[in-house]
């Protein structure tokens, strides 16, 4: 399955990238997350605990499914005062 990976804020700063097209045995959210973080070095901000996600400009969580073609976004948790 081919889907298009998103990073915005801090992730996008750290990783140098703001998007890439990822290939793989993709079934949920987090399955994209895991192959990213097998990638290491700054790909491992991915591991945080409270990273924010979404499927096709919709928040989900990691448990969402996935189909040919999805658009996944990253992002840190967003705080505001």
């Amino acid at each position: 399955m081919k889907v298009k990976v998103m990073y915005f804020a801090r992730y996008r700063e750290l990783l140098g990238v703001d998007a890439e097209r990822m290939e793989g045995e993709f079934k949920v959210v987090d399955d994209v997350r895991r192959a990213l973080l097998g990638k290491g070095g700054a790909y491992e901000l991915l591991g945080e605990q409270n990273l924010m996600c979404a499927r096709n400009e919709e928040l989900c969580k990691l448990d969402e499914p996935l189909e040919e073609g999805d658009e996944v976004a990253f992002f840190p948790p967003v705080t505001g005062g």
